[in-house]
């Protein structure tokens, strides 16, 4: 039997990586040819960013490399005092409401890297003042608020993108159009797993203690009910919680569920169904697995989707291959985190958050040759790069992830397995009326903001 094919390794990522750090040295690697340095400060694009610690601070940095930060929001003013000095701006906010009126104007984007609670809320906003917008995965908190996100933005007419930034890696994008040409045959199941949650869930809420005089709790807690301020929400915490986050399967499937959406047009499942660990509907479950039926879709075969995180692995069966003991005899471990692909002809393996750590075919397969739509660089900055670059020649340029054709369904395909969680039951799903067969997940589904709060 011929060993394995692998088409991406970590050498390759490394390389990809590198690449990253001299494109932020000032230099963007696209075929090897420089673009032109930044145009003159009259030229520049003025960004206002919301979220600026996290996710928020890269995001913050990588928008700097193709505009200029002209405001900051932040909750917590430790973060939005650092932020406003190290982007010399004197426009810093709690509240992006403010933000925005006082200086929509003057704003040409907005980046937003906050809790998934208030991802809507501000993009919606920003989209109706005519703003281009960057928004963290996963786009929404909620199913509803997905779908409400992609109307706006394609009312709007801006340019769009989610940050689930390895859409822009190279070796992924090309997988996925192998894929789409038949690479592992026809696609019966997809197995996609994590080793998230690293943060506490499946927990009951800490005391009450004195909001730090930094945080404006008022602003953090934003659309959500208002609860007394403890340990364990802010500032990392919070992804555990039904009130704020979306767990680990909305943390991290815009992620790892990229390739197999790219390359099988995974959406608008019609039924789900999760076994957990146990909850109480406050705090996300320790672990859970999630079976996900997708339907034939414009001749693409039906197939299953597995969702696994906590300690939750696929069946052994699946894997062995990938992990058997290579040439030197020393036998392999399963990534933390990746996706496997199963195919009538063979498997796809794609190891890592991003599938950066390999990408490889079950023993047999050759790899097709095929044509797919080439990054501008390296992965991160060069998924960033696409948004700047569809801003400015939104004629012949597009940001994959936008809102409306990739970020939207995605982000709706993946919070499904949500209202099965929440359930403990199979749930079945309408996606054209983003409607399930039980009522009450209907809360789930579209939340009740509080006063002040809309999109």
């Amino acid at each position: 039997m011929q060993p394995q094919k692998r088409q991406a390794s970590r050498r390759d990522f490394m390389r990809y990586s590198a690449a990253a750090g001299a494109a932020g040295a000032g230099y963007w690697v696209a075929g090897g040819v420089p673009l032109k340095a930044s145009a003159a400060a009259n030229e520049q694009l003025q960004i206002a960013c919301c979220g600026v610690n996290g996710k928020g601070r890269s995001d913050v940095e990588n928008a700097s490399k193709f505009g200029k930060i002209h405001a900051v929001c932040d909750v917590d003013r430790k973060f939005l005092d650092l932020s406003a000095r190290f982007n010399k701006t004197d426009n810093k906010f709690t509240d992006y409401r403010e933000m925005l009126d006082k200086l929509g104007d003057q704003v040409d984007v907005v980046t937003v890297s906050t809790p998934d609670h208030t991802h809507a809320v501000i993009l919606a906003k920003a989209l109706k003042m005519g703003k281009h917008c960057y928004g963290q995965k996963p786009l929404t908190k909620s199913i509803w608020e997905a779908r409400e996100i992609q109307k706006l933005a394609k009312e709007a007419g801006v340019v769009t993108q989610m940050g689930n930034q390895y859409t822009a890696y190279e070796p992924m994008r090309k997988a996925a159009y192998q894929l789409r040409n038949g690479q592992v045959g026809k696609v019966k199941e997809v197995h996609v797993w994590t080793n998230r949650p690293v943060w506490p869930q499946g927990e009951a809420r800490g005391p009450e203690k004195p909001v730090p005089a930094e945080l404006d709790w008022e602003a953090w807690i934003g659309p959500a009910p208002m609860r007394p301020y403890a340990d364990g929400y802010h500032t990392f915490k919070w992804r555990g919680w039904w009130d704020f986050g979306t767990g680990a399967l909305g943390d991290m499937a815009c992620h790892t569920c990229n390739l197999p959406f790219m390359g099988l047009n995974m959406r608008d499942p019609t039924a789900v169904v999760a076994e957990t660990s146990g909850h109480d509907h406050d705090s996300y479950p320790a672990k859970s697995k999630i079976k996900f039926d997708f339907p034939e879709l414009d001749g693409r075969a039906p197939f299953t989707f597995y969702w696994y995180d906590g300690t939750n692995l696929p069946p052994e069966d699946l894997y062995a291959e990938f992990v058997k003991p290579g040439k030197d005899g020393k036998a392999k471990s399963l990534n933390a985190s990746g996706c496997l692909i199963v195919g009538d002809k063979g498997t796809m393996y794609a190891a890592g958050d991003y599938a950066n750590d390999g990408i490889e075919l079950s023993e047999g397969l050759d790899w097709l040759e095929v044509d797919y739509p080439k990054p501008p660089g390296a992965p991160e900055l060069g998924h960033v790069q696409e948004f700047y670059e569809a801003i400015h020649d939104p004629k012949n340029k597009k940001a994959v992830s936008n809102f409306v054709d990739y970020a939207g369904p995605l982000t709706e395909t993946i919070l499904l397995g949500n209202l099965a969680v929440w359930k403990g039951e199979p749930v079945k799903w309408d996606a054209a009326t983003i409607t399930p067969d039980d009522p009450s997940l209907m809360a789930i589904v579209k939340p009740t903001y509080r006063e002040g709060y809309s999109l």
